[in-house]
């Protein structure tokens, strides 16, 4: 049987104390839920000493939270181990991580401590801590760059004292795969320990590496490894966890380990993460990426449609996606649109083919990316099943008030081929929620934004735009409608006009779907 690896999630502490990522005590808990469901072994909650918030928040995940063991760090003195202890008090199974540093410039310039006393400190903290817990974890901070000898010492001096898991953290991310698997090796073999203490990878993404330098040090005979969702972190973030669990999964022939991680809770842990720190991960993330299991080259398409291990090394479905994504862009040939149309329901002869191809290689130049509702606008209007035209914007005003306790005022016109010019007037608490409010009263359907992304595209410098610009906005936009949600895409010069554009096309997919369903007296999923 392949030995196990234990994951310890610190998303909630060391992946939320890094700028950009603090969390409510609300949003803690429901991330530390979802960190259960996923079943990670540890979940260290937070920094009990940090912040009376913080101390919070770990008592209630204690008090809450089933499944995972749950732990708080705590500095190598009485007051920080006091403090986790106390916040730790309700938990079924619970967790004290005590750390000091240990590295030369550490002992000199921020403990002021000499060698003996940082082993003193270990050994009288460790024991303190176990009066607490039974489960106690040292971390050896800044252990790469500390002395091989003396971090053998001071490991060995931990363990001693009752840490049954000793963390050898790359702190600062500057290590590579090959030192961290001799490091691992060499502790493995030289540290005074009990059968049942393990060694623990803590590895930081400085340098890009801490995925392969946490793998590297299982390889060398760690058995824990130390990770956030999505790799947020201290500067560049830490090991992802994602990217860990489904590297030793995916290629157990050379890892030889496994995980307790239920992976089918991947892109749902990850979500929630993005939804409570307001923080999508980049779209070529490795695992979590919108675009990790998306295709849009014509030929990586035709070859998916053919066998999906022609260019897919894990299954979608494994991380909790329910499928793959053929992305239709103007990257994509004949054979991915005529799949997608024919989940429309459109089964397309070769001349309606070629028509339709034309006119979506037109759009996804203009738009980028055609997704489910656009194409079935698209098929609809070629094959005369499309009962109305399209709305687009003619003109957005917005007025805001002086008074302070006034609301902006918006007035829309729109125009459709068969209706002509409609115009609306609403106001709202925002300028752009206005605007949206008279879009959805003349278009007859009310939607709500999810979210909005922004891309500013400056002009060439040597060409000349008026006031000296000659940018455009790039606006893409996820609206629920009845509780689906439809992307909608604007380019235009001004950032309020593609705001309400990418609204209208938004609601016009929707249409363009409710009018598909209507037709074929089937469901089908937006994308």
């Amino acid at each position: 049987m392949a030995p196990n690896v234990l994951i310890f999630d610190t998303t909630l502490r060391d992946g939320e104390q890094a700028p950009g990522f603090s969390m409510s005590e609300d949003g803690k808990l429901k991330m530390a839920r979802a960190l259960a469901a996923l079943n990670v072994d540890i979940i260290e909650a937070g920094f009990a000493a940090a912040s009376p918030g913080d101390a919070r928040a770990i008592a209630r995940i204690a008090a809450e939270v089933d499944g995972p063991r749950i732990c708080s760090l705590a500095r190598a003195v009485k007051g920080d181990i006091d403090a986790a202890a106390q916040a730790l008090k309700a938990a079924k199974k619970k967790r004290i991580h005590v750390f000091l540093g240990t590295s030369p410039i550490h002992r000199e310039f921020k403990l002021e401590m000499s060698a003996a006393e940082v082993l003193t400190r270990i050994a009288d903290m460790v024991a303190y801590a176990r009066e607490f817990a039974d489960d106690v974890e040292f971390s050896a901070e800044d252990a790469i760059r500390t002395e091989p000898g003396f971090l053998v010492e001071a490991l060995s001096t931990a363990a001693a004292a009752g840490a049954s898991t000793l963390n050898v953290p790359d702190t600062v991310g500057y290590s590579t795969p090959e030192e961290i698997y001799e490091l691992f090796r060499m502790l493995s073999k030289k540290v005074t320990r009990e059968e049942h203490v393990i060694f623990s990878a803590h590895c930081h993404n400085d340098l890009g590496l801490a995925v392969a330098n946490s793998l590297a040090a299982v390889r060398g005979g760690a058995r824990q490894i130390e990770c956030t969702v999505n790799g947020i972190g201290e500067r560049a973030g830490n090991a992802a966890l994602e990217d860990a669990v489904m590297a030793i999964r995916t290629r157990r022939d050379a890892t030889g380990v496994t995980t307790n991680i239920n992976t089918r809770e991947i892109m749902n842990t990850s979500r929630t993460l993005s939804k409570i720190t307001s923080t999508h991960p980049p779209r070529n993330k490795a695992i979590v990426g919108a675009n990790a299991f998306a295709h849009e080259a014509g030929i990586h398409q035709h070859g998916v449609l053919k066998n999906r291990e022609t260019y897919e090394i894990m299954k979608p479905e494994d991380i909790g996606l329910a499928s793959n994504a053929l992305v239709l862009g103007k990257h994509s040939g004949k054979h991915a649109l005529a799949a997608r149309a024919r989940e429309l329901g459109h089964d397309l002869d070769t001349e309606q083919l070629n028509a339709a191809f034309a006119v979506f290689k037109e759009v996804a130049d203009e738009v980028g990316t055609v997704d489910s509702a656009r194409l079935a606008t698209i098929l609809s209007r070629l094959d005369g099943t499309l009962e109305t035209g399209l709305w687009t914007l003619s003109r957005a005003e917005v007025r805001m008030p002086l008074a302070a306790n006034a609301m902006p005022v918006a007035r829309i016109e729109l125009d459709h081929p068969r209706r002509g010019r409609v115009t609306d007037i609403a106001s709202a608490p925002g300028a752009l929620d206005a605007a949206f409010t008279a879009v959805s009263h003349i278009i007859g359907m009310e939607g709500r934004v999810e979210s909005i992304d922004m891309q500013y595209v400056a002009a060439d410098p040597d060409e000349d735009g008026p006031g000296g610009q000659g940018a455009d906005v790039l606006i893409e936009m996820s609206v629920a409608v009845e509780g689906e949600s439809f992307t909608g895409r604007a380019r235009t010069r001004d950032i309020l006009p593609a705001c309400v554009s990418a609204y209208i096309d938004a609601l016009c997919n929707a249409e363009a779907i409710a009018r598909h369903r209507a037709r074929n007296h089937a469901p089908a999923a937006a994308e």
